[in-house]
């Protein structure tokens, strides 16, 4: 039971934690807008984004953290740096626009012109600085080598599970994105996206709490 509760921790914390920066919901207008002459084709872009977003997001989890303990940071200072970012990005989008960190504006499509599914698809309009970031620090929540080789494969399959999830809401989000549109309209993309904004803060706070914890038995 303590295994199922773990894994069910781990994997919502990467989905509830990625969720709010990704921004599927928010991002769909956009895409929207860039695929609106690749209708037949929207599906296709749509899956595509969503695996490029798996993927750029995977290695940003189980890499990133990793690239800076290499260069002599250690893994409290990682988190609670990483914790203010996430904290800041979500004070950010609770208290301003829509487009919260680096969603690009619509450039003007021709008929007839196809689209890249990574740029600006995928980057910087899905996945962008704000993502990445936000999962080197979730990817720095690992816990040490000692709990035993079966605890960590259980929490890496949680997660790789979280990115998962976000990817399928992605496609589902970008492959709908009319009928998504429709259906929230401008009033209830907002308090999708406020709800969201709250509990990543939360997330940020707690990282930051753990990075601070780890730090103080470290001296102690």
């Amino acid at each position: 039971m303590t295994d199922i509760s773990t894994s069910v921790n781990a994997f919502l914390l990467v989905y509830a934690g990625l969720f709010p920066i990704v921004n599927p919901v928010g991002s769909a207008p956009i895409f929207l807008r860039l695929t609106q002459y690749n209708a037949d084709q929207r599906g296709m872009l749509a899956r595509g984004v969503a695996s490029n977003s798996f993927l750029l997001l995977l290695g940003s989890l189980f890499i990133g953290s990793h690239l800076l303990e290499f260069f002599g940071i250690t893994l409290p200072i990682v988190r609670i740096a990483g914790g203010l970012v996430v904290a800041a990005f979500g004070w950010k989008m609770l208290h301003a626009g829509e487009q919260p960190d680096d969603r690009p504006s619509a450039p003007d499509a021709k008929p007839g012109t196809p689209v890249d599914t990574f740029y600006p698809l995928t980057m910087p309009l899905t996945v962008g600085p704000g993502s990445i970031s936000v999962a080197v620090t979730l990817g720095s929540q690992r816990p040490p080598s000692s709990e035993g080789l079966t605890q960590l494969a259980l929490l890496g399959g949680s997660a790789i599970a979280g990115l998962a999830a976000i990817a399928l809401t992605i496609y589902v989000c970008y492959r709908y994105a009319g009928g998504v549109v429709a259906l929230l309209g401008e009033r209830g993309t907002n308090v999708v996206m406020r709800l969201s904004a709250f509990i990543l803060f939360c997330i940020g706070i707690q990282i930051i709490w753990n990075g601070y914890l780890s730090l103080t038995t470290a001296v102690t």
